[in-house]
This record gives structure tokens, C-alpha cells and sequence, in this order.
């Protein structure tokens, strides 16, 4: 099975040697990038795997009626690596079911809302960060991953003395967090 790298993403920004086996998690994602959900949600349902286990999760939101339920795992290790994906190959209707079922798995995996908002953050979605952050906020505070991200998308808006709030609030919170140890410092270099 073969893989037209011109109009697809897979994972890679190059999938020049990528080979497609029938019957693998790669072939179900593929059937879903060609719009096939039904051979989808058949192949991954014939793995036994996490990540083929999720995939069954991740087709019933994409058709719209959660016959699976994912886990906290399930959530938490592919969720942000999905939405990515579907971005990434401009599946924006499958991206709206997933958007839509947030406040389900929100319910499983309470950092839904902030994996979601880092995928938009770093696909320059600001909007749809700054919404999925203050989401995320609401539920739990004293996330120091999520103030990072809060001054990351300050910074990225040049809001300065914005994003200097919430990198003290996150260094507040985990001193040693050496990302936003050098976050601090490039806004300090910066100023506001």
C-alpha cells in the first residue's frame, strides 16, 4: 500500500521510504485520511494495541457517537499526536467531531482541554489556544505546563508583561522547570 506524500502528512515531514502495510495502524490511518472510516474502525479493531485501542475510540468521535470509551492513557499519549494529524492533512470536519467530544474525555483525562490547546498553539490556531488554555484553567490551576504554555502564547501575541505573569506563576509553581527557567530569561532579554 502506498502513500501519496504529496497530498498527505504522516507523522513525518518526509515519508520519502514510507511503506504502508496492509492490515497496520499506519493502513487504518491511512483509510481515515481517505475518508474510508469504516475500514478504519475495522482495522484498528483487529489489532491488539493501545494505540489500535484508541483508534477505535478516535473513529466513533469522528463519526459522531462514541461506541468507545478511551482512557486516561489512551488520551493522554495520542489525543495531541491525532489532532496534530488531522491539522496537519486539513481534516477540519474531523477536527470539529474531535473538538466536540472534548468535554467527554475531559471528563476521563482532565488535562484534555490543555493537550488540545498546545496543538493549536503550536499550529498558530491563538484563538482556539487561548480558549482550550482558559479551558483547561478552569479545571485545574496549578498546572505548571499550562502557565508555560500561557506566557508561550503571550510571547507569540507580544503581550509581554502578560506572558511574564504567567512565567512566574509556572516557575511559582515548579521552580526547576528548565524550559521556562529559559522562557524567563528571553523575556527578560526582551523586556516589556
Amino acid at each position: 500500500m502506498s502513500l501519496n506524500k504529496e497530498k498527505f502528512f504522516f507523522f513525518s515531514s518526509d515519508c520519502s521510504e514510507f511503506e504502508i502495510k496492509p492490515n497496520s495502524i499506519s493502513h487504518a490511518y491511512l483509510a481515515i485520511l481517505n475518508d474510508d472510516l469504516e475500514a478504519a474502525a475495522h482495522v484498528f479493531k483487529n489489532i491488539d494495541s493501545p494505540r489500535a485501542k484508541w483508534g477505535e475510540c478516535l473513529v466513533s468521535i469522528l463519526i459522531g457517537f462514541m461506541t468507545e470509551m478511551p482512557t486516561y492513557f489512551g488520551i493522554r499519549n495520542f489525543l495531541e499526536i491525532d489532532l496534530d494529524f488531522l491539522l496537519k492533512n486539513n481534516k477540519i470536519d474531523y477536527v470539529e467531531q474531535c473538538l466536540g467530544a472534548l468535554d467527554i474525555l475531559s471528563a476521563i483525562n482532565q488535562e484534555t482541554f490543555k493537550f488540545t490547546a498546545r496543538v493549536m498553539l503550536e499550529n498558530r490556531l491563538y484563538t482556539s489556544a487561548l480558549k482550550y488554555m482558559d479551558k483547561s484553567k478552569q479545571i485545574y490551576y496549578n498546572d505548571p505546563e499550562l502557565h508555560f504554555m500561557y506566557a508561550k502564547y503571550y510571547m507569540s501575541i507580544h503581550k509581554m508583561q502578560e506572558a511574564y505573569f504567567y512565567i512566574n506563576e509556572c516557575l511559582k509553581l515548579l521552580p526547576s522547570y528548565y524550559p521556562a527557567k529559559q522562557l524567563k530569561q528571553k523575556i527578560d532579554e526582551i523586556g516589556f
